[in-house]
Parts: C-alpha cells; structure tokens; sequence
C-alpha cells in the first residue's frame, strides 16, 4: 500500500488515466470496426477522415505507438480505395 502522499495521487491519477484511455481505445476500435463493414464507397470515404482523426489523436498522446497508428490509417485508406 502506497505511504507517501504523491503515490497516493499517482495512483489516482492512473486509474482515471486508464479508464479515459480504455473509453478512446474502444471508441476508435467501434468506429474502425463499422468502417469495416460499410459497403458504400462514398459513405465509407466521408467517414473515413473522423476514424483517421481519432486514430491520431491516439499516437498524438502515446496511447497507441506511432507506427501502428500509420499501418492503421494505410489498411483503412487501402480498404476504402478497393471498394
């Protein structure tokens, strides 16, 4: 169990850290997902930027790596393309 007081805070803090981070991660893996599975090419483009959008502010706070952020927005840009 934490003494001081600053491990105290820390351990606060994380928790509400982990739980904001835990709502972004699924918003954003909801919001990949029904890009996914939409058919129409031109509703799937419109989208497209909001998923990019939230997939970089992800990589902006270091939630996700950088670079699984970039082969992210490639496999969805490359998705939306083939359709």
């Amino acid at each position: 169990m934490a003494q001081h007081q600053s491990s105290k805070k820390r351990i606060r803090q994380d928790a509400v850290k982990r739980v904001r981070n835990r709502y972004y991660k699924k918003s954003t893996r909801s919001a990949m997902l029904k890009l996914r599975e939409m058919e129409d090419k031109k509703e799937a483009a419109k989208y497209l930027p909001k998923v990019i959008s939230m997939i970089d502010k992800l990589a902006k706070k270091n939630t996700w790596h950088k670079n699984k952020a970039a082969n992210l927005k490639g496999k969805l840009t490359k998705f939306v393309a083939g359709l």
